[in-house]
């Protein structure tokens, strides 16, 4: 199947259109009324039903949750056209740009440097000695650095490198960005094996604060959980795991294991004493065999 550019612009000039009908004089009350802060709770969660859409590879649902985020950005521009500030055609025009700009290999060095390009990097990525995937990705990052703008704050302080993570992401996620930011200056750790000490360290200053008597006893704690956290979330980075999509499979183990749990058990899972419950768990493990397959599906992604 091979998408119609010709049908898919139709479809999405339509999309715009009912959009500024909607917003228009004669269009829907509540849709008049939205602006991006009232709206803005619903891009997140329609982004985690989209994720939730690919974890079931429920394609034809994930088509409609990916319609669904894509309101999300007309929505928008929309507003922002109502505002004076730009329209869905410069947010269009934007991304065209970014990915001519960042793909030479693909579109030429003359495309790219006319899209915006300022780094010199090679195009030729196919005779690269690392890889072709490596060459990508490093020609990606250079030509990104060279777009950020003079490294001068609105405060006239001198910007980091760590500005460009944006604060409003999952925190799991910042803290891998800011990990592989710092790596980039050398600043981290040589390999995985390396933060396995780091790890056991932050665990007994954890148990060293809680065990505490401070009357600062839960800031403490929540700091030195936060290093914790942060120490294992760049654990994951250094072993190519990402620590988000790690924790969410971490949660539907735990839903489904639990599930069974309450399927298995003859009485509410309250009446029964903690070694039964440890029994109901154990076998709800063996019974669901998440093990066997999360090696199936490793096996599967390495042919």
């Amino acid at each position: 199947m091979a998408t119609d550019p010709a049908k898919a612009a139709e479809r999405f000039a339509e999309s715009v259109r009912i959009m500024a009908r909607l917003r228009g004089p004669d269009g829907c009350p509540w849709d008049r009324e939205q602006t991006f802060e009232t709206i803005k709770k619903y891009t997140l969660e329609e982004t985690y039903e989209v994720f939730d859409a690919i974890e079931r590879r429920d394609f034809p649902h994930l088509a409609e949750e990916l319609g669904d985020l894509l309101l999300q950005v007309i929505f928008y521009a929309e507003m922002a056209a109502n505002q004076g500030e730009f329209t869905i055609a410069d947010v269009l025009d934007h991304l065209n740009r970014k990915l001519v700009r960042r793909h030479p290999h693909v579109f030429g060095e003359e495309a790219s440097r006319a899209a915006g390009n300022k780094a010199d990097v090679d195009a030729a990525v196919e005779n690269a000695a690392d890889g072709a995937s490596a060459a990508v990705l490093r020609n990606w990052e250079e030509i990104k650095l060279a777009e950020k703008k003079p490294k001068v704050r609105d405060d006239g302080n001198k910007t980091s490198r760590l500005d460009g993570v944006l604060r409003g992401i999952p925190a799991l996620s910042e803290a891998a960005k800011l990990g592989a930011k710092a790596q980039k200056a050398g600043f981290d750790w040589q390999s995985w094996r390396d933060l396995l000490p780091k790890v056991a360290e932050e665990v007994a200053e954890l148990e060293a604060e809680a065990a505490s008597d401070d009357p600062a006893r839960k800031v403490l704690v929540e700091a030195e959980l936060g290093d914790l956290l942060f120490t294992v979330v760049n654990l994951g980075r250094h072993l190519g795991v990402d620590a988000e999509m790690a924790l969410r499979g971490c949660n539907l183990r735990f839903r489904e294991r639990f599930r069974e749990m309450e399927i298995a058990s003859e009485k509410p899972l309250e009446e029964l004493e903690l070694d039964e419950l440890e029994a109901l768990w154990s076998a709800a493990k063996k019974k669901l065999g998440h093990s066997d397959d999360l090696r199936s599906r490793a096996a599967g992604l390495a042919q």
